[in-house]
């Protein structure tokens, strides 16, 4: 199976944080990481989570602290293209009424 992968790319004046493979404790502190970066050099970021197969605890609290840091600075933050395994642990949790979700990257830009 592929590895991990966690690429940041800029698109004028939003940041999509693509992620893919699973994002479990092993790897949350770089997505962590990526996150908080790219929210250092933009007021809008997405987290584009179509390729992710799974996620844990801690990659679940990796988005809440980019979600809670975009708010206390007044900037925008949302999760793009979400996957089902993702979606499942996002409803589970009930965050699926806290974080922006958007389908695809032009509805996200464009919010």
């Amino acid at each position: 199976m592929n590895a991990n992968e966690c690429v940041s790319e800029t698109l004028g004046d939003y940041v999509l944080v693509r992620l893919k493979g699973e994002v479990d404790l092993s790897w949350s502190q770089q997505v962590r990481r990526a996150i908080l970066d790219a929210l250092g050099d933009t007021g809008k970021v997405g987290v584009e989570l179509s390729q992710v197969s799974y996620i844990d605890s801690s990659g679940i609290a990796a988005l809440v602290e980019g979600f809670q840091n975009a708010r206390s600075h007044n900037r925008k933050f949302g999760l793009v293209g979400v996957s089902g395994a993702v979606m499942a642990v996002l409803q589970l949790a009930r965050l699926d009424r806290v974080f922006p979700i958007f389908a695809d990257l032009d509805a996200a830009r464009s919010a």
